[in-house]
């Protein structure tokens, strides 16, 4: 298969794998002051990468040493079973060396941030049991909590805040304009927060709203949308989007006839908040290339989330609806009813994580896992081989141990 944007994934996911594995073969025996905590970051590094490619892409080549030569780039895949075995060993060595987050350094991977990657990396293999002392010491952490108000965690102002537990930083000190942006990346500043924005062109009128008009790309959907209003989930909802009779209210306005077509492409009644392109996160200049808003790939909710699914598949529902109300009542929602139970109580978690996470990347490798994609995406041209991305065919040829027999089912 050759298809740009799976082959970029793969290739920056084994670019990092690469530069970590270059950290760990060059200071192991080294005697630098720091080199045990570099080891361990290398090593969380490796292990969230190749978590990824796993969930991605099933089994895959593992990558553990630096190739000097063509031959040695040559590498068989591996299964996931023993994917996942090195991460564990990863994760375990960074858990033993990694230093609790720090007020000075927060940006970095913390002993809780490795401990709740091995709580999620154990959930995905199934074994609840196991996650449970993980995520236990990470919610037991007076360092790692829930920001009181929803709105904040995607503010400017709580970056590396109290729910982050890992983050991608951005700044935009090199003020990109037209001339100097690149578009192949390495730019300090994060680009794709543009590209989420409600599209220009006379279409979106967001001024009143505190927005700046985007690409359009990445709308909600309706089903979003009639989620949030079920579950009564206001507070939430406003901080995650904003539907066309809420933005009208606030001033704004759509005219979808000035579109090509006479309508907005993937447009079904809301524009997004959560990422979105707000005002106060770009700088002057060309404001559209200088946005400096964090990604927040992995937070505090998502563990609690975690902990609960964990503890619901391993028997213990009371504590499953501790963690999950905590995320629930930070939203405004009463807490679910000590009744729910059982597969009743594994929905409630499930839907719970449909608008936690809501434009966080999170929901269709969960919809694999829980067997869900065939339901929830029926109608879209989903079939059961795109739980997996496709090797890609520059791999392939690449890589002398693999051949087109190891391409992933249905490609």
């Amino acid at each position: 298969m050759s298809n740009p944007s799976i082959t970029n994934v793969w290739d920056l996911f084994y670019r990092t794998i690469a530069l970590s594995n270059l950290v760990i073969t060059n200071i192991e025996g080294s005697s630098l002051s720091n080199k045990d905590r570099a080891i361990a970051e290398a090593k969380f590094m490796r292990a969230w990468c190749y978590f990824e490619l796993t969930t991605m892409f099933g089994d895959v080549p593992l990558r553990l040493t630096v190739p000097s030569t063509a031959e040695e780039f040559g590498l068989k895949k591996s299964t996931r079973a023993e994917v996942y075995t090195q991460i564990e060993a990863d994760l375990t060595a960074a858990v033993a060396t990694l230093p609790e987050k720090g007020a000075a350094d927060n940006f970095r991977a913390s002993k809780g941030t490795a401990q709740a990657l091995m709580g999620k990396v154990l959930v995905f293999q199934e074994k609840y049991a196991e996650s449970l002392p993980f995520f236990e010491a990470v919610i037991s952490n007076p360092l790692h909590d829930l920001e009181s108000n929803v709105e904040d965690v995607w503010s400017i102002d709580k970056e590396f805040g109290i729910e982050s537990l890992f983050e991608l930083g951005y700044i935009s000190t090199t003020a990109r304009d037209w001339g100097n942006i690149t578009w192949g990346g390495n730019n300090e500043s994060n680009l794709h927060i543009q590209l989420m924005g409600p599209r220009g062109d006379g279409i979106f009128d967001v001024a009143s709203v505190g927005l700046l008009n985007g690409w359009g790309f990445n709308l909600p959907t309706s089903k979003l949308v009639t989620a949030f209003e079920t579950a009564g989930d206001i507070e939430r909802k406003n901080a995650t989007l904003m539907t066309e009779a809420d933005l009208i209210a606030a001033g704004g306005g759509v005219d979808q006839t000035v579109a090509v077509g006479g309508e907005v492409w993937d447009y079904e009644g809301a524009i997004r908040l959560k990422y979105a392109t707000k005002s106060e996160d770009t700088s002057d200049g060309v404001a559209e290339l200088n946005y400096s808003t964090n990604w927040r790939v992995f937070r505090y909710a998502e563990v609690l989330l975690l902990a609960a699914e964990a503890y619901n598949k391993a028997g213990n529902d009371g504590l499953a609806r501790t963690q999950l109300d905590k995320v629930r009542m930070r939203s405004g929602l009463a807490a679910v009813d000590a009744t729910v139970s059982g597969d009743a109580l594994f929905e409630a978690i499930v839907n719970e994580k449909f608008l936690e996470l809501a434009h966080e990347g999170q929901r269709f490798w969960d919809l694999v896992r829980w067997g869900k994609t065939a339901t929830e995406l029926a109608g879209t041209g989903y079939s059961s081989k795109n739980d997996l991305f496709p090797i890609p065919i520059s791999e392939i040829e690449k890589n002398s141990e693999l051949s087109t027999a190891d391409q992933n089912p249905g490609y």
